[in-house]
C-alpha cells in the first residue's frame, strides 16, 4: 500500500468515526466551511479520498480539528502518534522545566547570539564525549 493509499483510509475512517459519510461532496463542504484559504474543489478531496494526494499541512491540520484526531495520526498513523505523545510527554515532564526554559529563551534570542550559544553547547557536547570515551568501560 502506498502512503497516499494510507492516508485516504485514515481520513475515511476518520469521517466515519466521527459521524459523517465518506463522500467526496461532504469533504468538501465541511473542509471549505472550515477552511479561511482558497476553497478545495470537489476534484482535489476526491483525490485525497482516492488515495491520489495528500493535502498540504495547513489543510490537514484543519481536517485533524475538524475529525478530532491528531494531525499526525491522519497523516502518518498511529504508531507516528504515540511516538509525537511520548515525545511531548518527556517534554512537559516537570523535571525538564529548567532545561525548557533555557531552549524556549534560547529561540528568543537573535540569530547572531543564538549561533555563539550553539558552539558553546556543542563544544561543551564534544568535550563531555571526549571525556566519556577515555573512561574506561
Amino acid at each position: 500500500m502506498t502512503e497516499k493509499t494510507e492516508f485516504a483510509q485514515r481520513l475515511r475512517s476518520a469521517m466515519i468515526a466521527a459521524g459523517y459519510p465518506d463522500r467526496p461532496a461532504v469533504l468538501e463542504r465541511e473542509f471549505n466551511s472550515r477552511y479561511w484559504g482558497r476553497s478545495v474543489t470537489f476534484q482535489a478531496v476526491s483525490r485525497w479520498l482516492r488515495g491520489e494526494a495528500i493535502p498540504s499541512q495547513d489543510k490537514l491540520q484543519v481536517l485533524a480539528e475538524w475529525l478530532r484526531v491528531e494531525p499526525q495520526e491522519l497523516r502518518f498513523g498511529e504508531r507516528a502518534a504515540a511516538t509525537v505523545r511520548e515525545q511531548r510527554g518527556r517534554w512537559e515532564d516537570p523535571k525538564f522545566y529548567q532545561e525548557r526554559e533555557v531552549i524556549e529563551a534560547f529561540l528568543g534570542l537573535p540569530m547572531p547570539q543564538r549561533k555563539v550559544v550553539r558552539e558553546v553547547v556543542m563544544a561543551l557536547a564534544v568535550a563531555a564525549k571526549a571525556d566519556t570515551d577515555k573512561k574506561p568501560g
